[in-house]
């Protein structure tokens, strides 16, 4: 007789929170609500009392791989809605004064290195920038677009063609919560 293998991951659901489980995983709070479809042909996605269940049956080394991949992606929905992420970033000059300012999905950086044109950085989904002197907050509920968002800020800063040692001038990440 064959005895089935099993692995099973539980992720607790906190108070507050609704998770309903279909074809998609939704996850529900006070701060909005997040969507995400997981298509992974071995792994099931079930909702047992107060608990999110990963199972595997017979899992391989990439099916246990993609059960953790899972699992996290379903707890940083889950605290995007309790907690929310945050990212500080810095303004630094010593050239040349730049001023940053947000649109409605666009982080315009103007005077960077003294360029005329205005350096433009992509707000993705529902995330919040908030700009007050040399800092800027990124803030939202989906780690992904808030990460992107930060990173797309400070790409819109490197610096190409000059000694970097010499132009540190940019917006950097200082912390991240």
């Amino acid at each position: 007789m064959v005895q089935a293998v099993i692995l099973r991951e539980e992720i607790p659901i906190p108070d507050g929170i609704e998770v309903t489980v279909e074809d998609e995983v939704t996850v529900s709070g006070s701060k909005g609500e997040l969507k995400r479809k997981f298509k992974y042909r071995n792994i099931k996605i079930m909702k047992e009392d107060d608990n999110i269940v990963l199972e595997t049956h017979f899992p391989k080394k990439r099916d246990k791989a993609m059960l953790g991949t899972i699992k996290s992606h379903i707890n940083n929905m889950i605290i995007g809605l309790t907690k929310g992420f945050s990212y500080k970033m810095k303004i630094v000059y010593a050239h040349f004064p730049m001023t940053v300012k947000t649109t409605e999905n666009r982080v315009i950086i103007e005077n960077f290195l003294g360029e005329r044109h205005p350096r433009k950085a992509k707000i993705l989904g529902d995330t919040r920038v908030n700009i007050k002197g040399d800092e800027v907050v990124v803030e939202g509920i989906n780690k992904e677009e808030v990460g992107q968002t930060m990173a797309n800020i400070e790409q819109a800063t490197k610096i190409k063609g000059r000694d970097p040692r010499v132009f540190q001038d940019g917006i950097y990440l200082i912390n991240k919560e």
